[in-house]
C-alpha cells in the first residue's frame, strides 16, 4: 500500500469514528477544508498516521504552512518518511 492509499484509508477510518462524511472521490486537488473532516478530524488523522507510520512530519519537519490540498498533505508524509529512512 502506498502513502496515498494509507492516508485515504486513515481519512475514512477517522471520518467513521468522528461521524463525518467525506466527499468522494478524494482527488489530488481536493481541498482539505472541503474534504469533510473538521479540525478535530485532522488532529485525529495526524495522530492515527503517527501511530501507523511512526512519524509526525508536522513536528519533525520545519513546515511553516499547513497543506491545502490532499496531494500537498500526502507530500508532507512522503517527505517525512523519506527523511526517516535516511
Amino acid at each position: 500500500m502506498n502513502i496515498e492509499q494509507i492516508v485515504k484509508r486513515a481519512m475514512h477510518d477517522v471520518a467513521e469514528l468522528s461521524d463525518c462524511q467525506l466527499i468522494e472521490p478524494i482527488k489530488s486537488d481536493t481541498l482539505l477544508l472541503q474534504s469533510g473532516l473538521d479540525s478535530l478530524g485532522y488532529a485525529m488523522l495526524v495522530a492515527q498516521l503517527e501511530e501507523e507510520l511512526g512519524i509526525d512530519p508536522f513536528t519533525e519537519l520545519a513546515i511553516t504552512v499547513y497543506p491545502a490540498t490532499f496531494a500537498e498533505f500526502v507530500a508532507v508524509y512522503a517527505k517525512g518518511l523519506e527523511q526517516q529512512s535516511q
